[in-house]
C-alpha cells in the first residue's frame, strides 16, 4: 500500500461526533418549512406556477409542469417532509421525498431559477446518504438508539459543498466588469438611496469598488478561514455581517440564513453538543436510549455511498467550467451560465418582440407578449437566449394550431449588459422555428462587441 492510499484509508476510518449533522438537519429542515410557508403566504404558488399560461422548461425536463390546483399538494408534501426532516422522523423517506418534491418545484418553471434553490436541491440530495437522524431525532427515540459518532466524511462532504459554492462564486468575480467597473453593484447600490443611514453611502463610487473587491475576497477566503480554528470565530462574524447586509440590500429570500446555518458545520463538535445538551436538559426524557459508540456503514453501503459522493463532487467541480465549450462572451450568450455559482454577477435588461410570418405570402404580424407571459416571465425572456428560443417555438406551435399556414417566427431583440448601451441581440433574419432546442452553440446570437476580461470562471 503506497503512502497516498494509506492516508486516504486513514481519513475514511476517522470519526467525529454526530452532533453537527443533527444540528444541521434540524435547522435545515426548519428553515425549509418556514421558507415554504413564506412562499405560500406571499401568493407565489398561484402567481408563479398556476396563473401563467406558459412555463419555461429546462432542457430534458419539459415533462415537469405545474398540475393546476393540485400544485398546492406538491408544496404541502414539501413542507410536511421538511418538518419531518427537522425532527428526524422517518428521516430517509422524508429527506428523499423532500428532495424530489423541492426539485420538482424548482424544475416547473425556469423563470424562477435561483442559485440557492439549486443549492437546496444539492444539499438535500447529499442528506439522503448521511446518517443525520442517528442522534437527537424521533427515529432514535423510536429505535431506542443514539450513535455518538459518525464517519468524519459525512460532515466534511457538507463543508465541501459549502466551500465549492463560496470559492466558485469568488473565482467568477475575477472579471473586469466586477473588479474594475464595479458592475453591476454600481447600478444596484445607487438605487438604494432611500435606505436609512446607509442611503448616502450607497452613492459613493469608492464604496461600490470596496463592495466589489471585498465580496470577491470574502468568497475566495471564507471557507478556509472557517476551517482554521484560530480564525473561525472572526470568520463566522464575517459570515453573519456579510449575509445580513446582502439580505437587507437584495431580495434573495432565505439564502443568507441558509449560508449562516451551513457555516456552523465548521465549528468543533463540542459546540454542537452543547447546543443539543442544553435542549435535552430543557425537556423531559421520553425513554432510556442506548448510546452506541459509532455509526458504521455496512461494506456495501459504504462502497455505494462513497461512489455516489465521488461522482457527485466530480460533477459539481466540472459543471461550472462547461462554458469553455462555447464561443463568445458568457455574460452575453449565457451558454453555461446557470448551475455554476455565478451569484449576482450581471445586470442585464432587454426588449424582445416576435414577428409571425407566413413563409409563402410574407404577410406578418407582431405578438403582444403580455397575451402569453406574465411580467416576470417576459422580463426573463427578453435577454436569455434559451428563453427566447423556447418561447418562439411555443408561439409558432400556438399559431399553427390556430390555423395559420407556413408559420415562421422571427425576433427583434436589444439587450444592455452591465450599464452598456443596448445592442442588437438576435439575428433578425433567422427563423427561430427552424432552430432546435439543444445544448449546441446558438449561432443566431449576435456576437458581443465588447469584452469582459480576466475571466476567472
Amino acid at each position: 500500500m503506497n503512502y497516498t492510499q494509506k492516508k486516504i484509508n486513514q481519513y475514511f476510518s476517522k470519526t467525529e461526533s454526530t452532533a453537527p449533522l443533527a444540528v444541521f438537519r434540524f435547522l435545515f429542515g426548519a428553515m425549509m418549512f418556514f421558507s415554504i410557508l413564506r412562499f405560500w403566504e406571499k401568493g407565489w404558488i398561484d402567481s408563479l406556477y398556476i396563473a401563467p399560461k406558459f412555463h419555461f422548461s429546462y432542457y430534458g425536463f419539459e415533462w415537469v409542469k405545474p398540475i393546476g390546483g393540485y400544485t398546492y399538494l406538491i408544496f404541502i408534501v414539501c413542507a410536511f417532509t421538511s418538518l419531518m426532516v427537522a425532527i428526524g422522523f422517518k428521516y430517509r423517506i422524508a429527506i428523499t421525498t423532500f428532495f424530489l418534491s423541492f426539485t420538482y418545484i424548482e424544475l416547473m418553471d425556469k423563470t424562477t431559477y435561483l442559485n440557492h434553490y439549486y443549492f437546496i436541491s444539492l444539499v438535500s440530495f447529499l442528506l439522503i446518504f448521511l446518517p443525520a437522524n442517528k442522534y437527537f431525532s424521533i427515529d432514535s427515540y423510536i429505535e431506542k438508539k443514539e450513535y455518538k459518532k459518525t464517519p468524519r466524511w459525512t460532515v466534511d462532504c457538507l463543508k465541501l459543498m459549502i466551500g465549492i459554492v463560496y470559492v466558485y462564486a469568488g473565482v467568477a468575480k475575477l472579471n473586469s466588469d466586477w473588479l474594475f467597473q464595479a458592475m453591476p453593484l454600481k447600478i444596484w447600490l445607487t438605487s438604494k438611496y432611500d435606505l436609512p443611514l446607509l442611503g448616502g453611502l450607497m452613492q459613493k463610487q469608492w464604496f461600490h469598488y470596496a463592495m466589489s473587491w471585498s465580496g470577491m475576497l470574502y468568497d475566495l477566503t471564507i471557507p478556509f478561514l472557517l476551517l482554521y480554528k484560530k480564525t473561525r470565530l472572526i470568520a463566522f462574524l464575517l459570515v453573519i455581517i456579510f449575509h445580513v447586509f446582502t439580505g437587507i440590500l437584495f431580495p434573495i429570500g432565505m439564502f443568507p440564513y441558509i449560508m449562516i446555518v451551513g457555516s456552523l458545520l465548521f465549528f468543533d463538535a463540542s459546540f454542537h453538543e452543547k447546543i443539543l445538551k442544553k435542549i435535552k436538559n430543557n425537556r423531559r426524557r421520553i425513554r432510556d436510549i442506548e448510546l452506541i459508540p459509532s455509526y458504521v456503514y455496512s461494506a456495501a453501503q459504504r462502497k455505494v455511498t462513497l461512489g455516489i459522493m465521488l461522482l457527485f463532487f466530480m460533477v459539481q467541480l466540472i459543471i461550472p467550467w462547461r462554458y469553455l465549450l462555447y464561443p463568445g462572451e458568457l455574460f452575453w450568450t449565457e451558454q453555461g451560465y446557470r448551475f455554476s455559482w455565478r451569484v449576482m454577477l450581471m445586470e442585464k435588461v432587454g426588449y424582445t418582440i416576435f414577428k409571425i410570418v407566413d413563409g409563402k405570402t410574407k404577410k406578418f404580424f407582431y405578438v403582444e407578449n403580455n397575451d402569453f407571459l406574465t411580467p416576470i416571465q417576459e422580463k426573463q425572456m427578453s435577454f436569455q437566449p434559451d428563453f427566447i428560443l423556447e418561447y418562439a417555438h411555443y408561439l409558432g406551435n400556438h399559431f399553427k394550431r390556430q390555423g395559420h399556414k407556413n408559420v415562421e417566427v422571427y425576433a427583434e431583440s436589444y439587450v444592455a449588459l452591465n450599464g452598456r448601451l443596448s445592442m442588437p441581440f438576435v439575428k433578425k433574419s433567422v427563423d427561430l422555428m427552424k432552430q432546435n432546442v439543444s445544448f449546441k452553440h446558438k449561432d443566431w446570437i449576435i456576437p458581443f462587441k465588447h469584452e469582459v476580461k480576466i475571466r476567472g470562471l
